[in-house]
């Protein structure tokens, strides 16, 4: 969309000007939004302002914002009404898109018993960290998950966009019968979930000729198709012709010639040498392969990293994540720490950092997306783990602007939203994240959210954490079966 739409800002008629600078965290009954719930018209100005549309940064010179959407960007204060909100930015602050998680996990597993799906804790904790779209690449329990997002779209709680990924298609999914799953009861199934909500699928352990359905079914309903795949061993698809039969993204590994069909792609993965010129020239081409078919590739980088040795700087906490927990909760989870490391985790890990930045080097920078992929254990939660994945890129070697590009714009354009969604200008929906410091300069400054603006509603972070502080997880043993997915799910 272009300017054109709006030619002119509507009159309206808010409150007083509203200074951002050290306001008071509004108590829970208010949701802790600062202005926009009415969808009334306001300005943010001040700081500099990152669009997503390029590698700089400029002084921010005022967004304006009515009904959910950025009306302009460059707004001259002065000739607006007086009655018009302002929301006045300190000077070192930094406007972007808000953050775009395309392997969002809702589920927990605290007792170590199986997942579920939990929607009211961490949508919280994902808008407070400036990720205010999400797709969970995945459900445990889709119907917890719709009703998660009815109290989103009812106001009971604050949270991102959630576009719906319904079931995994695959042994991911229990009970999932590989044999009993024809091509077209595949697509009978795919079908019902394109029609009840669906806005993508996921496949993981699937074999080529459910994929293909899959892709197909998607496509006729304008849906995007991600998998977690393997090699081509016993059955499984190679990304590589995963890509040939025009799946959208690709998760965690490239695939193609470097990981061969006569083993797992784990055991080539953790084995993988890049200063073998073979080895460099395979994953150069199967990069090349994503570019020429207009595939996106979600790394996952920090994935593997919780699982391994956590490198410090990567993997530190600068919040107190465990606080979220219930006291009884959080007393079961910190029974079951440390975790040991896994040996081939750490390695593949670091192996996934050089081929991130041979798939930047070969081309692949507009086609790198986010994605998270933390099932939690109660340690870390996924809504503070884009964070850790920007990072975790920049030290891969992926310049900043490109990081942080990866996670608006690239995201948005793989699922096919660009249009309304990905970077700062009219005609967007109004979705930025506000910091204090610059993450051009320093990737760690996203994680120092000052306002969050969803859907033109501006939300205060430190207020939105505290109103879940303590509550995830069961308060006492009474509660707790309802948390373990073995037990509450019936597998």
């Amino acid at each position: 969309m272009t300017r054109s739409r709006f030619p002119s800002a509507p009159p309206v008629t808010v409150g007083a000007v509203i200074a951002l600078t050290g306001i008071v965290p509004l108590p829970l009954s208010a949701r802790q939004v600062l202005a926009g719930a009415d969808g009334s018209q306001f300005v943010v100005r001040g700081g500099l302002l990152w669009d997503g549309t390029g590698d700089g940064a400029r002084p921010n010179p005022g967004v304006l914002i009515a009904n959910g959407t950025i009306m302009a960007v460059g707004v001259d204060v002065s000739a607006l009404s007086s009655d018009v909100a302002r929301l006045d930015l300190p000077d070192d602050a930094f406007v972007m898109p808000g953050l775009f998680d395309l392997h969002a996990h809702y589920a927990v597993d605290l007792f170590g018993e199986g997942r579920v799906d939990e929607y009211t804790v961490n949508p919280v904790l994902f808008l407070a960290n400036g990720v205010t779209s999400t797709f969970p690449a995945g459900e445990v329990d889709p119907a917890e998950a719709r009703r998660g997002r009815e109290r989103i779209a009812r106001g009971e709680i604050p949270g991102p966009r959630i576009y719906s990924s319904g079931p995994y298609w695959g042994t991911a999914r229990p009970g999932w019968r590989p044999d009993a799953m024809t091509p077209d009861s595949i697509r009978a199934e795919a079908e019902y979930w394109a029609l009840h909500g669906a806005r993508g699928f996921k496949a993981k352990g699937i074999r080529p000729e459910q994929l293909r359905v899959i892709i197909d079914v998607a496509h006729e309903h304008g849906l995007t198709v991600t998998g977690h795949l393997d090699s081509g061993f016993r059955g499984s698809v190679n990304p590589a012709d995963a890509i040939r039969m025009g799946i959208d993204r690709i998760e965690h590994f490239l695939g193609g010639e470097a990981l061969p069909a006569a083993r797992s792609a784990y055991a080539s993965l953790e084995a993988l040498d890049l200063d073998d010129v073979t080895a460099a020239a395979q994953i150069r081409d199967q990069a090349l392969l994503f570019l020429d078919h207009g595939a996106y590739f979600d790394a996952t980088l920090s994935a593997y990293g919780y699982f391994a040795d956590r490198e410090p700087e990567v993997f530190g906490y600068w919040a107190d994540e465990l606080g979220f927990l219930t006291p009884y909760a959080r007393s079961v989870v910190e029974s079951r720490l440390p975790r040991a490391p896994l040996e081939q985790f750490r390695r593949i890990y670091y192996v996934k950092r050089r081929t991130v930045k041979a798939f930047y080097d070969a081309g692949g920078g507009d086609h790198l997306t986010l994605g998270t992929d933390h099932p939690s254990w109660g340690e870390f939660w996924s809504g503070f783990g884009a964070h850790r994945e920007l990072h975790a890129m920049v030290r891969a070697g992926i310049p900043n602007a490109a990081a942080l590009r990866a996670a608006t714009i690239n995201a948005a354009r793989a699922f096919g939203v660009s249009g309304r969604l990905g970077t700062v200008e009219p005609g967007k929906y109004a979705d930025l994240l506000i910091l204090r410091g610059n993450p051009l300069t320093d990737i760690r400054a996203t994680r120092s959210a000052y306002r969050v603006v969803k859907a033109g509603r501006a939300y205060d972070p430190v207020a939105l954490f505290e109103s879940v502080r303590g509550k995830m997880g069961p308060a006492s043993v009474a509660e707790a079966d309802w948390w373990k997915g073995n037990t509450r799910l019936g597998r």
